[in-house]
């Protein structure tokens, strides 16, 4: 879908390089410009100590790039990087907005030299504002931050970390989404801008159902224990052979019933404590330990026919091994298999999107280093005598 577009990602970590992936894995030619020694994201196994072969981590954000190492703090390393984008399509980086300007990286510029430049920042709380140049990873700026961290803490209870990137993919989301905005509309004006992406604003969007009622009754329920829920249908519930399941129900009374015979609880349908939503808010407590105990009484295997004849929303609670290989995982085309470097291939999680019919897949194994800095300088115009001047310099590797 996106054969023929040039991105050149100027960027480190996640976020960034996740929207870089993404395009990639739909046709894009990403180059990934990293910094002397590489991204720090490449040593993620080593930081914590952990000798590991392979890096899925990086691999996923990464898969069907070609990397350019170069040294921006050397002027021949800048020049280098500014000729990469007078040829781009995208310009796509996480860098500072301060260390952008004093690099002369910064959008100005860039779009100086390049009207038709799609100039695609991530950083951790926006460009403008006290805090535009404060550094800010997923679980600072999009998890605590944002308010999300306090919003799914227990009620009572410590805040829980988020986990790996999981702000980072989202914000990878919107900046692919920002990204093909702007190129829709230069195919219409024939001029580029600028797209800011941060954590901050993403984090707000995601929790924006809870920040909608903040905004306007001034307040929001908290994350409480099973038997102190608003909603106590809403729920986790544990089947007699030990599985959890998650329970949802829909608005209004219409699921009390159902769910009722699928438990063959029926005689709690006309139960003054939980006929009505009142009520079972009220009764939670006594209403979450009855179902307990329906539940309790027979296996998944017979739990999930009755809701399901019932047609109630629900799923399993599955650990991420039984994830990974859960057929109706595999049915929406949720792994794919990634190219490895020598042959073979590995699995690894897709894309957000199918394009049914389209090779909408990985390219080919994620960079080494620089493995493509010679024939991306080529390809940019430098002569062989000036990328031996720069390989000797150390303004490229």
């Amino acid at each position: 879908m996106l054969e023929g577009l040039r991105v050149v990602e100027y960027a480190t970590y996640v976020a960034a390089p996740g929207a870089g992936g993404i395009m990639a894995d739909w046709g894009a030619e990403v180059i990934k410009v990293e910094p002397p020694g590489g991204d720090p994201i490449r040593q993620f196994f080593a930081s914590v100590g952990v000798e590991e072969e392979r890096n899925p981590v990086f691999d996923l954000d990464n898969r069907g790039k070609r990397s350019i190492v170069l040294d921006t703090a050397q002027q021949t390393g800048r020049d280098a990087l500014l000729r990469l984008a007078d040829r781009a399509d995208v310009f796509l980086t996480n860098v500072r907005p301060g260390g952008l300007k004093r690099a002369g990286l910064d959008h100005a510029t860039l779009l100086k030299r390049n009207s038709r430049l799609v100039y695609a920042t991530l950083t951790g709380y926006g460009l403008e504002g006290p805090d535009a140049d404060r550094p800010g990873m997923d679980s600072a700026a999009f998890w605590a931050r944002s308010g999300l961290a306090a919003m799914f803490r227990p009620k009572g209870g410590d805040p829980i970390q988020l986990r790996t990137a999981v702000g980072d993919h989202v914000a990878s989301l919107a900046i692919v989404a920002g990204v093909l905005a702007a190129l829709r509309e230069r195919d219409a004006t024939g001029k580029g801008r600028l797209i800011d992406a941060s954590l901050l604003r993403v984090a707000h969007y995601v929790g924006g159902s809870d920040f909608s009622i903040q905004h306007v009754r001034g307040r929001i329920a908290s994350n409480r224990p099973r038997k102190d829920t608003t909603n106590p249908l809403i729920n986790y519930f544990k089947t007699g052979d030990d599985r959890w399941i998650s329970l949802l129900t829909r608005q209004g009374e219409r699921d009390w019933p159902k769910l009722a015979r699928a438990l063959q609880v029926e005689h709690l349908i006309d139960d003054p404590r939980f006929a009505k939503a009142r009520g079972r808010r009220e009764n939670g407590a006594a209403l979450v330990e009855l179902l307990d105990g329906a539940f309790a009484a027979r296996p998944l295997s017979e739990i999930a026919a009755s809701l399901d004849a019932e047609e109630m929303i629900w799923s399993p609670v599955l650990t991420p091994a039984e994830a990974i290989a859960d057929p109706q995982a595999l049915a929406a085309g949720c792994v794919v298999q990634t190219p490895l470097h020598g042959g073979g291939t590995m699995p690894a999680p897709a894309g957000p999107i199918r394009f049914p019919g389209a090779d909408d897949g990985p390219k080919g194994p994620s960079p080494r280093a620089g493995e493509h800095t010679r024939a991306v300088l080529e390809s940019a115009g430098y002569s062989s005598a000036e990328i031996e001047a720069m390989l000797k310099s150390g303004a490229a590797v």
